[in-house]
């Protein structure tokens, strides 16, 4: 047995609750496998209502927040609320259970607050960068105020309280060096890759295409920035302009777009042929994935997403779908030839992608075919979680 064992994790997430979070899960059962104690500490949500439960030997700790967030004060609300109840709960969690290193999740940054209070008591602070907070407030604000000056701030003290700091892919590590100040060698790079045990590929469901012959996909949040706008769009584009009345569209997630989404297609006349499903159990997003013909990935190009590694493309390519998406940095590395890639925000292209692999079944299956052998060969998670494994390794070598 190596010394410091065993070892004890306490992960802290704002956004979603576990095991709903599926990076989050995934690192945490990893780290079980391995030998630790891991605890984590997250809000309730939909299905995850209890305030504590142990799953798989994961101890659970839930808080309730207010309302989900809209606008820069309704955050404020939202990050003060999460962060009271983490520091209640991570009080209860080493009273009782005891932890050595608290694994931050962001969004958003201002858990180093915590990390940074029981460094004073000994324990190590690891940061686990999710999302980059100064381009995410600018890509939902659309401004560089003081809100966006103190994102900054959170982010450099974050990374200046961690002992280590887990990106999702290189252009986040990029960021921990270069504007977070942190030596290269305590930066690693662990993406989410998916797990096939998890995204099983399964017989389509016909009654999900409404009687039309295509179905287009689609699985993540609704939010401003996931710019479903461009895919109701694009999909006006397709029916009306197109005259392509032989093409649904099934849209999976929730979020605080989703009623706003709803009218909108709704005003472009197109409600009738978009199914929106809203937050719904893995099975039901399988099946809606497994019957799609194509998946659409049509995050916003800017700043925040070019830099981004979205987990719906993996996801797609592991279900071995093509994929239509706008041409940024971090997508194309991810799905590379297992795309098609829209001008920038250009709707009617990503509608003129999307026609062309419904045109062409044996595009759909060769590229298809190379998704999915790169999720086997390169990207799953069993690739992933050595280099987790060795981020704690070098964060506890430091006693």
């Amino acid at each position: 047995m190596r010394k410091n064992w065993p070892r004890r994790v306490l992960i802290i997430v704002e956004n979603l609750p576990s095991p709903f979070d599926r990076r989050v899960w995934q690192e945490a059962t990893t780290l079980v496998g391995a030998g630790y104690e891991v605890s984590i500490i997250c809000p309730t949500g939909k299905g995850y209502e209890k305030t504590y439960e142990c799953i798989d030997g994961i101890h659970i700790y839930r808080h309730d927040l207010p309302f989900e967030a809209e606008g820069a004060l309704g955050y404020a609300l939202e990050y003060s609320t999460a962060l009271f109840w983490e520091f209640v709960l991570a009080w209860k969690v080493l009273l009782t259970r005891g932890f050595d290193v608290i694994h931050a999740c962001n969004p958003p940054d201002n858990i180093f607050i915590i990390g940074g209070f029981f460094k004073l008591l000994g324990k190590k602070f690891l940061f686990d960068h999710h999302d980059i907070n100064p381009e995410l407030y600018e890509a939902k604000f659309g401004r560089r105020d003081f809100f966006y000056k103190v994102m900054l701030a959170w982010e450099r003290w974050t990374f200046k309280t961690a002992g280590v700091s887990i990106a999702t892919n290189e252009s986040y590590k990029k960021i921990a060096i270069e504007r977070g100040g942190m030596a290269p060698e305590r930066v690693f790079v662990v993406r989410s890759g998916p797990k096939l045990d998890r995204l099983k590929i399964i017989p389509p469901v016909a009654a999900l295409k409404k009687g039309r012959q295509f179905l287009v996909g689609y699985v993540g949040v609704m939010g401003k920035q996931e710019g479903i706008d461009y895919l109701l769009q694009a999909a006006r584009h397709i029916i009306f302009d197109l005259k392509r009345t032989d093409v649904h569209f099934g849209l999976v997630g929730g979020g605080t777009s989703l009623e706003e989404m709803k009218a909108y297609a709704a005003e472009l006349g197109i409600a009738d042929y978009v199914t929106f499903t809203g937050r719904v159990p893995d099975q039901d997003m399988l099946e809606m994935l497994n019957t799609a013909d194509v998946c659409v990935n049509p995050d916003v190009a800017n700043e925040m997403n070019d830099k981004s590694t979205m987990n719906k493309i993996m996801e797609y390519m592991a279900l071995g779908k093509p994929i239509v998406q706008f041409d940024l940095t971090e997508g194309r590395f991810s799905a590379q030839e297992a795309s098609l890639y829209a001008a920038d925000n250009d709707a009617v292209d990503m509608a003129i992608k999307i026609v062309q692999l419904l045109d062409n079944p044996a595009q759909r299956i060769v590229m298809g075919q190379y998704g999915r052998y790169r999720v086997e060969n390169e990207l799953e998670w069993k690739y992933e979680a050595p280099k987790l494994l060795e981020a704690y390794d070098v964060l506890f070598d430091d006693e």
